[in-house]
């Protein structure tokens, strides 16, 4: 696919979405030039909320809807390892749950940054639940992290002393129907502004997976071969960070099938328990693996049990070119990220996840630009309707 041309792509109604998958490792150079010339803002901004800390930690809430919920699901667990710990406790809360039953997931006494993610700036979920936020808590700050300029929510921060409004790299705002860019931006963007690692390190890291992510556009025939397998299910399994990115992997799967190829998530551990029910003969399943020494011996023992198994079509682990010695069916990069955070990490392998969504959507006939024939899913939610909230 990223070896057509634009003509080639059009007559299989998948030009937007192949350029804007291909294109993610210069948006993430752009992502790190723009956090880098932000930099000294950004301190800023977090220094006066922390100055405003007593006792309490100050609760971080990273919030969206889909695929932007899952950037908190993948950035959570580094931050609660590696994130400025003695200031701030992080958390991934959907707009969906704050919206629907803020009293659960809200603390009203508690300083907060509500950090919203979003493509377009305007689901009415998202609008709703930075107004509900702003009635709830008494003591609020914002970050909004969105692709749009022109969006509600950029426009609204950009009036906000207490709003901090960081946009991603122009081209991020993806028009295809799936968010590719969109949500690895957004990812990078957050491991930056709220990872403790040097400015040098972080640097060093992006190069890594600006190489990865290159990496993944030449060897596509490798996915290719992969998706030639007869499949109609396909699991993503992983860990930590790479955990939370199982959830956008699928729903890449879901959204550019229109669910004609059925798909499930979990943790490696957590998959034995009654979610390994989905593999049948026609199921094709992944595995993120983690850099973490530990952590990797539960993402290979799940591999290797539904290898014995013998029922799959395929399993794959996605994982660095060391991992190939652990399980013999994979991706495995021949750039060296082991020395990367899985949540870093999550960006190359999202790639790997991304392509094979697109080459599942041709195979099933589908055009991955405008994947719902119905049209009864929307690349911005319609047919929301937000009740009044009385606090």
């Amino acid at each position: 696919m990223f070896n057509k041309n634009d003509s080639e792509l059009k007559t299989k109604g998948a030009v937007i979405t192949t350029r804007e998958i291909q294109q993610q490792p210069e948006l993430w150079e752009e992502t790190l030039k723009n956090y880098q010339k932000s930099q000294v803002k950004i301190e800023d901004f977090l220094n006066r909320v922390k100055s405003q800390k007593e006792s309490d930690l100050i609760k971080v809430i990273f919030t969206g809807a889909g695929t932007s919920a899952y950037v908190g699901d993948t950035v959570v667990p580094y931050l609660n390892q590696f994130g400025d710990k003695n200031n701030f406790e992080f958390e991934a809360i959907p707009t969906t749950d704050i919206v629907s039953y803020p009293e659960a997931f809200l603390d009203p006494d508690r300083l907060t940054i509500l950090v919203s993610f979003a493509r377009s700036g305007n689901s009415p979920e998202s609008v709703a639940a930075v107004d509900i936020c702003e009635k709830f808590i008494k003591n609020l700050y914002q970050v909004t992290i969105t692709c749009a300029p022109s969006g509600k929510l950029a426009q609204k921060a950009e009036k906000e002393a207490n709003n901090f409004l960081l946009l991603q790299p122009a081209k991020s705002e993806d028009q295809g129907f799936a968010m590719t860019g969109s949500f690895s931006c957004m990812t990078l963007s957050t491991l930056l502004m709220f990872g403790q690692a040097s400015v040098d390190q972080k640097e060093t890291w992006v190069k890594l997976i600006v190489q990865a992510g290159k990496e993944v556009v030449n060897r596509e025939k490798e996915i290719q071969k992969i998706s030639s397998l007869d499949y109609d299910r396909v699991g993503y399994l992983g860990s930590g960070s790479l955990s939370g990115l199982t959830r956008e992997a699928q729903l890449k799967i879901l959204e550019l099938t229109a669910g004609k190829v059925a798909t499930i998530f979990d943790s490696s551990m957590g998959f034995r328990h009654g979610p390994k029910s989905f593999v049948n003969e026609r199921t094709v399943m992944f595995d993120f693996i983690s850099h973490n020494s530990y952590t990797q011996q539960y993402d290979f023992d799940i591999l290797e049990e539904m290898a014995g198994d013998q029922i799959a079509a395929g399993i794959y682990a996605i994982g660095t070119r060391s991992d190939a010695s652990k399980f013999k069916t994979g991706f495995f990069f021949d750039t060296d990220l082991s020395s990367l955070p899985d949540a870093y990490a999550a960006l190359p392998y999202v790639m790997v996840a991304q392509t094979f969504a697109l080459l599942t959507s041709i195979k099933v006939g589908n055009t991955p630009d405008t994947p719902s024939p119905t049209g009864t899913v929307n690349r911005v939610v319609k047919g929301v309707t937000i009740h009044q909230f009385n606090d």
